[in-house]
């Protein structure tokens, strides 16, 4: 390892720590040799599958209490927050993820400089604490959880979700596209176990303690992540603001398109997972059924996390994208739309889990297909302000338009999503179309050359 760090020509990896993290290389100057090699990365081993474990705690603890936020969203409909609105409510969840989004290109910023020894354990430190002070919230003071649930854990898992990523890339290369993978199930695998825990305590012990015990779990696991998660790489110590976001990418057609398909896609994605529990009740599904969709919705997000990313390497990002996205809109208008049994509404869960879990991956890397590497980072954070207003506004448009429980406002829900999403699948079919013209393009430019 010392005598490949010390090799007087080769590429060094540049860290992107605010994206879903890919790892540019530049050439460094030096003296020059006969064949560069690229610079020694461990690839596997003990301390490296130890970071990978650190990390995926950190994701399950913080962006599986997203994943898991339907739950909530029905208790605090039904019992703590009788008096207010759909919308408002779920206004507390849409909160998480945009400060997650948009907190993207200032952490992956401090990431670079100073790795993960402060923003971790200051992201921990402000989800634990956000998540006791949840377990106080009293009947009708929407207020507590907007600031407690909504902000502070928003705060936290802003600070700890893209450098818990991006540290995987400091001792991964040729397996990176599986480590991320594994990394980011640790938030579907928190999707599926804290709903059903949440289910199963607030009979038993009520709400505050059922809270405090979640609390307490996820205080452990980010405890490990503190103590796992290293970084390997030299940091630069010094934070460059500038490099935060790119403006320049909106200058390319494909990344305008990118940048409004996701927008599009992304408003619609969480309004199923919010949602779907309160639409089961609504039918009459048993509680025995109902209380485990957002567990099994989850459940099928675990492949979805890792699978995409590897056929996308072989058959290109977009095209797995357009069918993912494709798909979920059919899933959305023909099967959850004239839903109204158990059974079609298990299965529109299971489904729309294992197809709708590839946007954000598949995104990025589309992202990255048509971005130089070292602007890779500053583009994609542009992007993730654009996903970040997405989803702070989708999910409570969904709940105003369910400002009445019953059928009517349901569909209008329901085909609201779907028309996001096939508004969505149609502009990245434009980008496809858009590339693929421009391929032509250079190959008449050649011929016409030649």
């Amino acid at each position: 390892m010392v005598e490949a760090e010390k090799q007087g020509h080769r590429k060094t990896e540049v860290q992107l720590g605010n994206v879903n993290p890919e790892t540019a290389v530049v050439d460094a100057p030096a003296t020059p040799i006969a064949e560069p090699e690229l610079e020694y990365v461990p690839d596997g081993g003990k301390q490296a599958w130890t970071v990978v474990l650190g990390s995926t705690l950190a994701l399950f603890a913080s962006a599986g209490m997203i994943n898991a936020y339907g739950t909530f969203q029905d208790y605090y409909e039904s019992t703590l927050l009788p008096s207010s609105s759909s919308a408002s409510i779920s206004l507390i969840g849409s909160l998480q993820v945009f400060f997650l989004y948009a907190g993207g290109p200032l952490t992956g910023r401090i990431f670079d400089a100073y790795g993960t020894s402060v923003l971790v354990p200051l992201g921990s430190v402000l989800c634990v604490f956000a998540m006791m002070m949840v377990s106080l919230t009293e009947k009708d003071h929407a207020y507590q959880l907007f600031l407690s649930q909504g902000v502070l854990f928003g705060l936290g898992i802003a600070l700890m979700f893209n450098p818990s990523v991006a540290v995987v890339g400091h001792w991964f290369r040729r397996r990176r596209a599986t480590a991320i993978g594994v990394v980011l199930s640790g938030g579907a695998v928190g999707g599926i176990v804290f709903p059903i825990l949440l289910q199963h305590l607030i009979p038993i012990v009520g709400f505050g303690w059922a809270v405090r015990v979640i609390g307490f779990i996820i205080m452990a696991c980010f405890i490990l992540a503190c103590l796992t998660i290293k970084t390997r790489l030299p940091l630069s110590r010094h934070v460059s603001w500038r490099t935060a976001i790119d403006l320049h990418g909106f200058k390319d057609i494909r990344y305008v398109l990118a940048t409004i398909a996701g927008f599009l896609l992304f408003y619609a994605l969480f309004i199923p997972y919010f949602y779907i529990q309160i639409y089961a009740s609504f039918r009459g599904v048993s509680p025995n059924i109902s209380n485990y969709l957002l567990a099994i919705l989850n459940a099928m997000n675990v492949p979805s996390r890792i699978l995409p990313g590897m056929l996308a390497d072989r058959f290109g990002p977009l095209e797995c994208f357009i069918p993912a996205s494709a798909i979920c809109t059919i899933l959305v208008l023909g099967l959850w739309l004239p839903s109204r049994g158990a059974g079609t509404i298990v299965a529109f869960a299971a489904l729309y889990g294992l197809f709708s879990g590839a946007f954000v991956s598949l995104l990025a890397t589309y992202i990255a297909t048509i971005t130089p590497r070292e602007v890779y980072g500053a583009r994609l954070g542009s992007v993730y302000i654009f996903i970040a207003v997405a989803t702070l506004i989708g999910t409570p448009t969904a709940g105003a338009l369910l400002n009445i429980t019953d059928e009517e406002h349901f569909n209008s829900l329901i085909m609201f999503t779907g028309v996001l999403l096939a508004a969505g699948t149609v502009v990245l079919i434009g980008a496809a179309v858009v590339g693929s013209e421009r391929a032509r393009e250079k190959l008449r430019g050649r011929f016409s050359r030649s």
